[in-house]
């Protein structure tokens, strides 16, 4: 296992954040699965208790931050997150969820020795568009570890442990400004990009924006902010909203969030637009003012946060994608301790038709 100590050494994302802050200058949405965007869900999804035949093991994949996984049309489960040393794009596949605890992890691609690309290589996800494999992910200069902006590879390989992984270059947004998480998903036949940005002006560390894409590499606009940190829960240590991903039920799409600094603090909320909306109306977008999945001192999981959603291997039950702590004191900087491990657990539904988180579930015990 990777201890803290084992992490290169690099400058204090506080720091970075409260600088960008202060500055207004420089500074995860997930493939919605065809199941997990269906209109209408079976009525077992949608109440969620009957759940999968197999209990999941926690942590799924342990060392492994902002977890993406793809189920495919091949039915199998896609899996990619954050290394701790953040310095390579790593992928796993199985035709189970508990299989990728053992699945075997090949590099795809690494961050180069200098220029761009060269640092902090953060919260890649993988979807499947048009019959070629992407990848999203964050990484700054190696000259300028604090430079974040997102970043697009293509493979057309129809296997993505094969064929050649292409630098499609940098997902411009309208500043060059701190950006990271990004994601897409299509709704209603358009496809669409949101993700984490600093709005130069603004008093905050990132916000959340969406987008319309002209292609998978690049957005056609406009740009509009949907979420700005407000609460107080949103803005312990940093004032952040990062990590969105999007499910739709019931006639609705839920954007999840993530909130805070990377501790126990860090925390998700929740929007929520109506089907038929226009997504690009930030007034479309409702937003809960309380966090709707937290730390809980009775599991003893911390920081729980940066999710997506899949769909269980009935095809019918969702699924939760997360990432949290086995512990709440942290030495030093949060973003050197890599023990954020991925752990998966069933979304339940309320009788209204909104998403029920509960609580991050405790750790599966020994056998």
């Amino acid at each position: 296992m990777t201890r803290a100590h084992d992490l290169p050494e690099v400058p204090g994302r506080r720091l970075l954040l409260k600088g960008v802050a202060a500055a207004g200058a420089a500074g995860a949405l997930a493939a919605v699965p065809a199941a997990a965007h269906a209109a209408a869900a079976p009525a077992a999804a949608r109440g969620g208790r009957p759940g999968p035949a197999t209990p999941y093991v926690n942590p799924l994949v342990r060392n492994r931050a902002d977890p993406h996984i793809h189920r495919h049309r091949d039915g199998r489960y896609y899996f990619t997150a954050t290394s701790p040393e953040y310095d390579r794009i790593v992928l796993r596949r199985s035709r189970t969820l508990n299989g990728l605890t053992t699945a075997g992890e090949a590099v795809i691609w690494r961050r180069h020795a200098t220029g761009a690309m060269g640092a902090h290589i953060w919260a890649p996800e993988i979807h499947h568009i048009d019959g070629r494999w992407y990848v999203y992910f964050a990484a700054a200069p190696a000259e300028s570890v604090w430079d974040i902006r997102m970043w697009v590879l293509e493979n057309t390989h129809p296997d993505p442990f094969r064929g050649t992984w292409v630098e499609k270059g940098q997902l411009r947004t309208a500043w060059e400004t701190f950006s990271l998480d990004a994601t897409t998903f299509t709704h209603r036949g358009t496809r669409y990009l949101a993700w984490a940005q600093h709005e130069p002006g603004m008093d905050n560390n990132t916000a959340l924006w969406l987008s319309e894409m002209a292609n998978p590499w690049t957005l056609k606009g406009p740009q509009v902010r949907l979420s700005t940190p407000e609460y107080d829960w949103e803005c312990v240590g940093f004032k952040v909203n990062e990590g969105p991903s999007v499910i739709a039920r019931n006639g609705r799409l839920f954007m999840t969030y993530s909130a805070s600094a990377t501790d126990a603090n860090y925390c998700m909320g929740l929007l929520t637009a109506r089907a038929d909306a226009d997504l690009l109306d930030p007034a479309a977008w409702a937003k809960s003012p309380v966090p709707v999945f937290t730390s809980n001192d009775t599991t003893r999981q911390y920081g729980p946060g940066h999710n997506c959603f899949t769909v269980a291997e009935d095809g019918r039950t969702d699924v939760l994608v997360y990432h949290a702590r086995p512990y709440k004191e942290i030495v030093g900087d949060p973003l050197h301790d890599p023990n954020r491990h991925t752990r998966v657990q069933v979304l339940h539904w309320k009788p209204d038709g909104t998403p029920d988180f509960g609580v991050p579930v405790a750790d599966t015990e020994p056998r």
